[in-house]
C-alpha cells in the first residue's frame, strides 16, 4: 500500500523566515513557536497558514491477550465501557477538547463489543477483537490492510470536511503491550526498553508484561513492516497508521500523542519517512519507552507532563500552542508595520 508522501517544499522557506525574524522581537525569542510556524507554514505552502477544523481522532479496539489479564490491570469491558464515556463527554479528552474547541471523533476499529449503531461513533469494526499474539497473529495481514485502509478513508472524509489539522488518540486495554512491541520490532530496542506501566502496574506486574512479550517476540519473526504490525498490532492502531499516512499524503498538520500513536507512527514511517515532516510531537508521556522512541525518530514533544492517559490528551493540551504558532504569524506587528527600530 503506497501512500506517496512528498518531502516537504522548501521553496517558501526563506520567505517564512525573514516574516518570522521581522516580528517586534528579538530575533529568535519566540523559540520553538517560531520553528512551528516555519513547519506548519511548509506543510500548508503558504505564508499565511490558518488551522481549520482542527479535529481529535480516538480509534479504539481490543486484544486479545487482554482476556489473560496478565498484562494489563483492567479488563478488557473497560474498552467499550469508556467508549460509552467518550460518547457522553465524561473523559479528559472530552474536557480538553471542549476547553480548546477541537472537534472529537471516536471510531471503534475492533471493539470487543456490538454498539448496536451507537449515535455519534465511527463504525469501522474489523473484527471484535484481535486474536492473542502469544498464540497467532493478532491479525491476518488482509484485515491489517483493511484497517488501514479505512483509518484513510476515515482522514480523507474528516479533510473533505476542510480539516487541516489533527490529534489522534486511542482507548484499549492492553494497548501499550502492543505499541511496546513494535517499538521493539520497529527500533530493534530490547523489550525491556520498551515496557512500562501501562494505566497502572507494579514493577512486579511490569516485570510479569516484560515475559509475556519476550514470549511473543519469541514465537514469531516477522520479516517486513506490515506483517510486524499485523502480528502484534491492534485494530486501532494498523487504523491509526492508515490515518497518519493519509493526513500526511492530505498536507495536514498532525499533531502526535502518547506511546501507542507513536508506535503507530512508527509503523507509518517504516514505510513513508517523509511523514515526519508533517509531525508535531504533543509531549513525551510517563510511559518509559515513550522518550526513547522519540530519540529514535530524533524528535523533540513540546510538553512533558508525564501523562498516562492516551485518548489524544496530549495532542489536546498541546494545540494551544499550535495555534499560538500560527496566530504571532499573521497578527503579530512586524518592526515596520509598528515603527519600532529593528537591529
Amino acid at each position: 500500500m503506497e501512500f506517496n508522501i512528498s518531502p516537504l517544499n522548501r521553496s517558501l522557506e526563506q520567505k517564512l523566515q525573514h516574516k518570522i525574524d521581522q516580528k517586534t522581537k528579538p530575533s529568535g525569542s519566540l523559540g520553538v513557536l517560531e520553528k512551528l510556524a516555519l513547519q506548519i507554514g511548509l506543510i500548508q505552502n503558504t505564508v499565511t497558514p490558518r488551522i481549520e477544523n482542527p479535529s481529535i481522532l480516538i480509534f479504539a479496539g481490543d486484544h486479545g491477550i487482554a482476556k489473560e489479564g496478565k498484562v494489563n490491570p483492567f479488563p478488557q469491558a473497560v474498552t467499550a465501557q469508556m467508549v460509552y464515556n467518550f460518547l457522553e463527554g465524561g473523559a479528559a479528552i472530552n474536557v480538553f477538547c471542549k476547553q480548546n474547541n477541537l472537534a472529537l471523533r471516536v471510531v471503534d476499529a475492533g471493539v470487543n463489543h456490538s454498539f448496536s449503531n451507537t449515535t455519534g461513533l465511527i463504525d469501522a469494526k474489523i473484527a471484535f477483537g484481535t486474536k492473542n499474539y502469544l498464540t497467532q497473529m493478532a491479525m491476518t495481514l488482509a484485515q491489517c490492510k483493511q484497517a488501514i485502509q479505512k483509518g484513510a478513508d476515515i482522514m480523507t472524509q474528516l479533510h473533505a470536511e476542510g480539516c487541516n489539522t489533527i490529534g489522534f488518540g486511542e482507548m484499549g486495554i492492553g494497548n501499550t503491550s502492543a505499541a511496546a512491541l513494535l517499538m521493539s520490532y520497529y527500533t530493534k530496542m530490547d523489550i525491556k526498553e520498551c515496557v512500562g506501566a501501562g494505566t497502572g502496574l507494579s514493577k512486579k506486574g511490569i516485570l510479569q508484561k516484560t515475559q509475556q512479550l519476550q514470549k511473543a517476540i519469541e514465537k514469531h519473526r516477522p520479516n517486513e513492516p506490515m506483517e510486524a504490525l499485523a502480528t502484534f498490532g491492534g485494530f486501532e492502531i494498523a487504523m491509526m497508521t492508515g490515518a497518519l499516512l493519509k493526513a500526511a499524503a492530505l498536507h495536514c498538520t498532525i499533531i502526535v500523542d502518547g506511546f501507542i500513536v507513536s508506535a503507530a507512527l512508527l509503523a507509518a514511517h517504516a514505510t513513508e519517512k517523509n511523514i515526519l515532516d508533517y509531525c508535531i510531537f504533543a509531549h513525551s508521556s510517563g510511559e518509559q519507552g515513550h522518550s526513547k522512541l522519540l530519540g529514535f525518530l530524533k524528535r523533540k514533544p513540546l510538553l512533558n507532563l508525564q501523562l498516562r492517559s492516551g485518548e489524544g490528551t496530549g495532542a489536546a493540551l498541546a494545540f494551544p500552542l499550535v495555534q499560538c504558532a500560527t496566530g504571532f504569524l499573521n497578527d503579530m506587528a512586524s518592526f515596520e508595520q509598528a515603527k519600532v527600530s529593528s537591529i
